[in-house]
């Protein structure tokens, strides 16, 4: 049996036996990231969808991902891939050779590698050597986030890291109690992150269940005490997996975007 020391959930796992992720299995007494690697998606992609307002406009970054996620979101909008174990997977991708095709997109305006679509966090592993390479030849690096991690390995990543977004999925516990998180791991690394790089952070608001106009109040007043130039993207859900509820109305965005600017400099809307 071992102990998986990745995230909160603390997986204790046998050999063969995947953790909660999906993304991490048991081997021969220790924890390994079994989907390094081992890409779903691969996109050269505007930095804004990332999204990153304030990270090099107007370039593009290569932008790739895996499988599986240390949350369950009921509304996930990449589900297909997140929560997948990754026997559909393609073969194993080398960091050399992921570096090296950020590289040769240098021409295309690429300004380096993105980890993004599912969780890139519970391949952490296999992201650093990535980014190390990255930094060694002048390329940018970016995590797009649910910021359900321990410390020690997002300090480690965060040595090699240039931006990141980081989901913010709600003010309170109970709503990460129905997505199986924890909020102060995200409240961490938010807090740790923005000490080491450029971070903008995303919050999707759903009816019915982080859509109240004083919890983004309380949120938006949060993050201004950690920087009030912290960009917030504050986006519309659409129906999507178990989660069937109506798209958020457009006027409660943009109310919010009117609560959250009392606190910050730079918020904008997404989905709209």
């Amino acid at each position: 049996m071992s102990r998986c020391e990745l995230c909160f959930h603390h997986c204790e796992l046998k050999d063969g036996q995947r953790g909660f992720c999906l993304g991490r299995v048991g081997r021969d007494g220790q924890v390994v990231c079994d989907n390094a690697g081992f890409l779903t998606a691969l996109a050269l992609d505007p930095v804004e969808k990332k999204p990153l307002a304030r990270f090099h406009p107007g370039k593009k970054i290569l932008s790739a991902g895996s499988y599986g996620c240390n949350l369950k979101c009921p509304f996930c909008q990449n589900y297909e891939i997140s929560y997948d174990d990754g026997r559909e997977a393609g073969g194993c991708v080398s960091p050399e050779a992921l570096v090296n095709e950020a590289e040769r997109l240098v021409p295309e305006g690429n300004i380096g590698l993105a980890f993004t679509y599912n969780e890139p966090m519970i391949a952490y592993e296999y992201t650093l050597e990535c980014f190390e390479l990255c930094h060694g030849r002048g390329l940018k690096t970016v995590i797009v986030t649910n910021g359900t991690v321990e410390e020690a390995p997002l300090l480690e990543l965060l040595q090699v890291t240039d931006a990141m977004n980081i989901d913010l999925k709600g003010w309170h516990q109970d709503i990460y109690d129905r997505l199986q998180g924890d909020l102060e791991s995200v409240k961490r690394t938010i807090t740790l992150a923005a000490r080491a790089c450029h971070v903008e952070v995303t919050s999707l608001i759903v009816p019915g269940l982080n859509d109240s106009l004083s919890d983004m109040d309380e949120e938006a007043e949060w993050l201004a005490s950690l920087s009030p130039d912290i960009p917030l993207h504050i986006s519309r859900y659409f129906p999507r997996y178990h989660y069937h509820e109506e798209a958020t109305d457009v006027s409660l965005i943009y109310d919010m975007k009117r609560v959250a600017e009392k606190h910050l400099h730079y918020v904008y809307t997404g989905n709209c």
